[in-house]
């Protein structure tokens, strides 16, 4: 067979290319480790390693995201912490100042603690991030969420949103409480309803109302308007409930603490033995905010001592220290949300952690190159080349005159 000079070279360069190809392949194989670098490899394998890949891209991810929300709600639970040791504070302030031994001085003294104490609690309320973002604002982060008006009442400005972060396919977490849900939004220790005392005729009796909860809520929202006034007497035992316009109850035979269930789905419970002639009123109010909490605390000592009107002022001192008590189990609740939060991303992190080692080893399983095996494919491959290129390189050099 004839073989032409150009036939020769070109299945020479053919074979020593791809013996120099064979040789940079192992080489890449050899230097990165890896067995699998591309689907030619093992396209099985391959497709494998890619959704091992992703999966760690995700948890990856993912981690990323438990890292920011547990700064957030670190952050939130020190907070709450902070604002449970003031509330315990000024709690000790206000059983201090009703001790009944206190001058006018010492309780104006009290009083400026006191509002010292309502100061921290907007600062504490105003807390910022370490990026500058206000933590209690909902979706407004660049809003100051809380101001204090002239009147001593506190707006807030921010809105309910909710910021969620993923942690996990399907399961998003939340990195922040909303300033209405963690300090306005308190329940009312008393029910649905707040108490209002006249100055005249006084509460000489000491009456209180115990509860006034909506229990019938179709009836309730058909009524109007929802308050109600009270009015004991003329007879020892007659109560009369008005709620404006309706005689919604009426009995003349009243005993202390019966319940006293209104036509319009409201149930009360009073405590004390309420004299003829006195009389209250009852305004829905569901919620009660720690701040108006703590002004309407301040507000009574900085009246000072006070002979007149004794009972009120103990009615009005007892409704104040069982709402604070509720606003403290709020702002503990408020905490514990964000400790049961803390928790989850723990656990989650702790997950995502024994994933990744998982992945990680079946991923090694696979793709990890053998090196004693690989490193004598190389040098049987560098060995071809060698002899590919030697051959090529001696017979081109033949001619029918080197056997003349």
């Amino acid at each position: 067979m004839r073989v032409s000079t150009s036939q020769f070279y070109f299945q020479s360069t053919q074979l020593m290319s791809q013996k120099t190809a064979d040789v940079n392949d192992q080489m890449a194989h050899l230097s990165s480790g890896k067995r699998v670098l591309t689907a030619k490899d093992d396209a099985i394998s391959y497709s494998t390693l890619s959704g091992f890949n992703d999966d760690l891209a995700n948890i990856e991810k993912y981690k990323r995201n438990i890292t920011m929300a547990e700064n957030n709600n670190s952050m939130q639970e020190v907070i709450f912490a902070d604002v449970e040791t003031l509330l315990d504070t000024f709690k000790q302030d206000m059983l201090l100042a009703n001790n009944g031994r206190m001058s006018d001085e010492d309780l104006q003294s009290i009083a400026s603690q006191m509002r010292n104490s309502l100061d921290q609690l907007i600062d504490l309320a105003n807390s910022q991030d370490e990026q500058g973002d206000y933590i209690f604002s909902g979706y407004q982060t660049e809003q100051q969420p809380f101001s204090q008006q002239v009147d001593g009442s506190v707006v807030y400005s921010g809105d309910k949103g909710v910021n969620e972060l993923q942690i996990a396919k399907n399961i998003n977490i939340a990195t922040n409480q909303p300033g209405d849900d963690a300090f306005l939004n308190v329940e009312n220790a008393i029910g649905d309803f707040t108490a209002n005392y006249p100055n005249s005729p006084a509460n000489t009796s000491g009456v209180t109302v115990e509860s006034a909860n909506i229990t019938d809520r179709h009836a309730y929202n058909g009524s109007t308007p929802h308050s109600y006034t009270f009015t004991f007497g003329p007879g020892a035992d007659e109560l009369n409930v008005l709620d404006g316009v309706t005689n919604v109850y009426s009995t003349t035979s009243y005993s202390l603490g019966q319940n006293i269930p209104l036509s319009n789905g409201v149930d009360v419970t009073l405590s004390g033995n309420p004299l003829p002639g006195e009389n209250f009123t009852l305004s829905e109010t569901a919620e009660i905010s720690v701040f108006e909490t703590l002004n309407n605390a301040i507000s009574q000592v900085e009246q000072g001592a006070t002979s007149n009107d004794i009972e009120q002022h103990q009615v009005d001192y007892n409704t104040m220290l069982n709402q604070l008590s509720t606003a403290m189990n709020h702002i503990s609740s408020r905490r514990a949300d964000a400790g049961i939060r803390l928790q989850v991303l723990e656990n989650r992190q702790s997950r995502h952690l024994d994933i990744e080692l998982n992945i990680t080893t079946n991923k090694a399983g696979i793709e990890d190159l053998d090196f004693a095996k690989a490193i004598s494919e190389f040098e049987q491959s560098q060995v071809a080349l060698q002899v590919s290129q030697q051959t090529f390189s001696k017979l081109q050099n033949l001619s029918l005159f080197n056997y003349l």
